[in-house]
Parts: C-alpha cells; structure tokens; sequence
C-alpha cells in the first residue's frame, strides 16, 4: 500500500510519539487529520507538541478534538480516512496503579471505539499501538514476537487487552490490522514522565546526585523518528497485515548505565535510586531486549540512530525547552 495522498488519522497525535509519526506522515506526502483530546484550552499550548511542529509540517495537518471514550467523535473523525495510526493511550505505569479502570476505558474501550468506527468506514489499513511492556520481564532475550504476554502492571493489562481487540477484528471481521510493538522510544518532544528526559532535566538544573527508580532494570532505548519510521513502513506493507512487528535496536542498558552516559553528556555527576521512584516487587520489568528480526524481513527496517545521538538530540531540546520540565518534582 502506497501511503502518499492517502487521507491518514492519527490518534494521540499530540503526544510524544504522536508528533514524530504526524510528522513523517506529512513528509510522505500523506494528508494527515490529527485527532487531539478535547481541552478547554484550545490555545497553541492546548495542542500539545503538535505546536511543536516546523510550519511547513503544519500546512498538512489537520486538527480535530475528541476523545477516543466517545464513539460518536471518533465516528466523526474517521469520515473519508483511508488508513489509521492508534497511538492514543494513557500510558503513564505508576498512574495506573492509582486508576486501573482508567485505563480499561481508554486503553481498551477506546481501541474498541476506534476499531469498530474503522471497521464501519471500511478503511483499508488500521495501525494498533501495543508496547513492549506486555512481555513482563523477559523469559528470554533478545524478545520476538512470539514471547508470552505477561500483565505485570494495570498499564500492561490493558494494553494487552487491546492488542487482542485488534488481533480478534482482524480476525472476525477481516479488518486489516497490523500491530506495531515499540521499545521505549525517546527522543524530542518527550514529558518528564520518561526516565530519559527526567534524568536529563535533573543534569541541567544541577541536581546531583540525579534520582532514579530500579537502576539495576534494563531496556531497549529507540529514537522516536526510527520507531516512527518503522510505523510507516509498517503501514504500507502488505505482508504485514494480521501480524505484531517489534520495533527496538537489540542493544540493552540498565537505567544505572544510562544515568551514567547522560551524566557524562552534560556536566557530570552521579546518581541514586529512590524507593518511591520504583514498582511494587511483583510489578517490575526487569529486563526488556528487541529482537526486531521479523521488522528486518518484513519492513526492511533498522533503528539507525546511536544512542549516543539520540541523547545528545533529546538534551539540546530539553535545553532549549527548560520550561517543559520540572527537575524537582516526580511526574508519574
């Protein structure tokens, strides 16, 4: 499938991830109806990092409120869409902890509303968002698709109920879903909520030593415009359809290491972890590795940003952007 000049909805677009995908949709040549959570703010800050965006990414988006909860504006929002990108989500683990059934509702039900919406619109290609948090620790490395599906936190409960939704409407109804599984993206844009931006944020405001949760965790870190890319690719290949694609570099470092690298990035300094920054016990994911074989073979597809690089990219940003962030506090 050839995505230039075909009508795209993208859903969470004025998230992080959202805003990389938008991005490299206009890029494409595709035209592109964002659809943002309602805010009574519907100012430029109102409109989340898509205010971010170059001016001439800008011209070929088009900005629509909702909410993935009601079905009558998602219905609204798939009128003429030919392919789907779901990114909206709440995604914030320790959150759920706190509001479990949030989650159900929008990380569940709204995939439902989306799904059923595409499926009456007739749309011919539908991008679901899962994450690689529904793994749970790994049982072995590196991680393939066919790993088992472990809920160890309400967020992972949730998203994995969604990945099924979309894997049962394309197996029910035909729809043609492929599933998309990413490897803790970073990069510009990103909230303090993420480890990377919270520890970089610390670095600039001279807190040292920096706080982090588990240090001894380790994860697969992808630069946002590689796993957008993959998102891409993921749509317009045929092949991929009725299929899960992971989308990672293969290269694990624990949250310790990472400070480290980050401190060396900026000014120096160390770091120490904080029992209120981790998991319950049970809950924590100790270890998450890609493998992204089956991205290779199907997408043609590589993470070919350097960590290194990305870090460097995310710190000048979050450099320039200081009132973005706030180093004392813990964002969950």
């Amino acid at each position: 499938m050839k995505l230039a000049n075909r009508q795209i909805l993208v859903t969470g677009a004025t998230g992080f991830l959202g805003s990389h995908l938008v991005e490299a949709l206009v890029r494409e040549g595709c035209q592109v109806r964002a659809l943002a959570h309602y805010r009574s703010d519907q100012s430029p800050s109102g409109t989340g990092n898509i205010a971010l965006l170059p001016a001439e990414v800008l011209d070929g988006v088009e900005l629509v409120w909702g909410d993935v909860c009601d079905r009558d504006s998602v219905t609204a929002a798939m009128r003429g869409i030919e392919v789907v990108f779901h990114l909206a989500a709440l995604i914030g683990i320790p959150y759920s902890y706190q509001a479990p059934s949030s989650y159900l509702q929008v990380n569940a039900g709204g995939t439902l509303n989306l799904l059923q919406a595409a499926r009456d619109a007739g749309v011919g290609r539908f991008v679901h968002t899962s994450t690689s948090e529904v793994y749970g620790t790994a049982q072995y490395t590196p991680i393939d698709e066919k790993h088992p599906l472990v809920a160890q936190s309400p967020y992972a409960a949730s998203k994995i109920a969604a990945d099924k939704l979309a894997e049962s409407f394309h197996r029910s109804f035909d729809l043609a879903v492929v599933t998309v599984r990413p490897f803790n993206a970073f990069g510009p844009r990103q909230t303090d909520r993420a480890v990377i931006p919270t520890i970089i944020s610390q670095r600039l405001a001279d807190i040292d030593p920096v706080v982090i949760g588990n240090a001894k965790s380790t994860r697969d870190f992808t630069f946002a415009s590689d796993t957008a890319r993959g998102f891409v690719r993921a749509a317009a290949c045929d092949d991929a359809v009725g299929q899960t694609v992971n989308l990672g570099t293969g290269q694990g470092i624990t949250i310790g290491e990472l400070a480290e690298v980050i401190c060396a990035l900026t000014s120096g300094g160390s770091y120490r972890s904080d029992t209120a920054r981790k998991r319950p016990d049970k809950s924590e994911v100790q270890e998450l590795l890609c493998n992204a074989d089956r991205a290779a073979e199907l997408l043609d597809w590589r993470a070919s940003t350097t960590l290194k690089d990305g870090l460097l990219a995310t710190i000048d940003f979050i450099r320039t952007n200081p009132d973005r962030y706030r180093p004392t506090l813990y964002g969950v």
